[in-house]
């Protein structure tokens, strides 16, 4: 699949997959920034992609950093019709202060196929074994 991408600002680091194989671009960080304790910040990624109807670009964790520091993303979904720059919410669960340096790695981006559906509004739903059941409806 090809994506387009374009450098909005010079000092951006292009996403790229680590090893062969990967499925998570590695997005990079623009800046220096110690990130504290229970603090939220979103961190601008210097670039917009371009990619066809169908998929979706999903912002998720590198997988060190929340067991290493306790960083989590919050969420990020990019839909194909998106052209703007591309960003990283972190957070902060850990108890010490996260020093993030300028091409630190932040979180990884994943192109995922999408099924784009199309809703009904309907009186009733039919019945299923679950039904209605929340959390906790299956036992411990």
């Amino acid at each position: 699949m090809k994506i387009k991408i374009k450098k909005l600002k010079e000092e951006a680091v292009i996403p790229h997959y680590a090893h062969p194989g990967d499925v998570g671009l590695d997005l990079f960080s623009l800046e220096d920034y110690d990130l504290k304790p229970g603090e939220r910040r979103v961190f601008d990624l210097g670039f917009a992609m371009e990619f066809e109807t169908g998929y979706a670009a999903i912002v998720k964790d590198k997988s060190g950093l929340p067991k290493k520091a306790g960083l989590h993303t919050m969420g990020g979904v990019f839909d194909a019709g998106y052209r703007g720059e591309y960003n990283v919410q972190l957070i902060n669960l850990g108890p010490e202060v996260y020093q993030i340096k300028k091409g630190d790695k932040l979180a990884q981006l994943v192109i995922f196929p999408v099924v784009i559906a199309d809703l009904e509004e309907v009186a009733e739903l039919s019945d299923s074994a679950r039904g209605e059941g929340r959390f906790g409806s299956t036992g411990r």
